[in-house]
């Protein structure tokens, strides 16, 4: 019995999520929420013959917040992808300043309603976003850092595709052997894939081809798509694979990958996170790392300089990313001490 509720469900992420969610069979509610066309997309997914009563719900005006709190009731998972998409030109940072109202109200919406429940945010910038997240369950003092995840699942999904491209080598045998830490923008990302020495090893020009290529991944869907989108069918997957773990768990299923998916997390709040943070991050307190999941929330995580193989050519890149995140974390955190709940 596990309800699932879509808050930004009409989008171009928002749409393929939400029928992916409602094959799962673990699923036995999705609620969808959108400021548009919730209803419809809705009615739509409610002709699937599969377990989940799909609902749509959608405000009467600006002011209304009243069907936001009818799809939030009950919930035991939340995943976002509420906001604008990126066009040609536009870095996440571009984005910071209108999805960062949305993701504030949305999740102060959430703590209200749902303290509960697990949050999976992938509007962008995932690096600014979490930390808003963050600070706004603070304020509202229901803040379970074990339950709040950044997800950039996408990165590892474009790392074992471009890894099995370049090496031979199916994808879907490559989850759970390689990982990819950091954040979720550009140089934050950080793709480690010497853990497992049945990967292979890539030549100097295919290694930085091939970390250029999962960094800056979103770049050559913006650009092939024209202006009309940004990575939505892959990103709805990617994002579906976290929840489709986290679900799995909240349903009694086990982790069984040597290397777990990673999220974006505020690490103090997890046993050895504030550790990792100190010992090996200058003090960066969100970062992306492999996370254990039990009962719908973080049961531990993989330090990856500690139980991962990580070389200094990564270790240079982890110095860039860290460098990064300080500035976006410190943004999110700040417009959240600067608006009104």
């Amino acid at each position: 019995m596990v309800k699932v509720t879509v808050a930004g469900a009409a989008g171009g992420i928002g749409q393929p999520l939400s029928l992916l969610l409602k094959l799962n069979t673990n699923v036995t509610q999705l609620a969808l929420f959108d400021i548009v066309n919730a209803k419809g997309v809705a009615a739509d997914l409610s002709h699937i013959n599969t377990p989940a009563v799909v609902t749509g719900y959608q405000p009467q005006d600006k002011q209304d917040r009243t069907a936001l709190i009818e799809a939030l009731k009950g919930t035991d998972v939340v995943v976002i992808p509420a906001g604008v998409p990126r066009k040609p030109g536009m870095t996440r940072a571009d984005l910071f300043n209108i999805n960062a109202s949305i993701i504030r109200d949305l999740v102060a919406e959430v703590g209200r309603t749902a303290p509960n429940a697990a949050i999976l945010i992938i509007s962008n910038p995932v690096n600014s976003t979490v930390p808003i997240a963050a600070q706004v369950l603070k304020k509202l003092g229901v803040f379970n850092p074990k339950k709040l995840f950044g997800v950039t699942t996408l990165d590892s999904v474009r790392a074992e595709t471009f890894l099995g491209g370049l090496t031979n080598t199916n994808p879907k045998q490559l989850k759970g052997k390689i990982s990819v830490i950091g954040g979720h923008s550009g140089d934050t990302i950080v793709p480690l894939i010497n853990f497992d020495q049945s990967v292979g090893i890539l030549n100097d020009a295919d290694y930085k081809g091939f970390v250029h290529r999962v960094q800056f991944g979103g770049d050559e869907v913006v650009k092939a798509k024209n202006g009309a989108g940004s990575a939505t069918l892959s990103m709805a997957y990617a994002g579906y694979r976290f929840a489709e773990y986290l679900i799995d768990t909240l349903s009694g299923g086990p982790n069984n990958y040597k290397v777990p998916d990673s999220a974006y997390v505020y690490l103090p709040g997890i046993a050895g996170g504030e550790e990792l943070s100190k010992k090996y991050l200058n003090g960066v307190d969100f970062f992306s790392v492999p996370v254990v999941l039990s009962q719908g929330e973080i049961s531990s995580f993989v330090n990856p300089f500690e139980k991962l193989t990580v070389t200094d050519e990564e270790k240079k890149l982890i110095d860039v990313a860290l460098k990064g995140l300080k500035g976006s974390i410190e943004q999110g955190v700040e417009f959240v001490n600067a608006s009104k709940l």
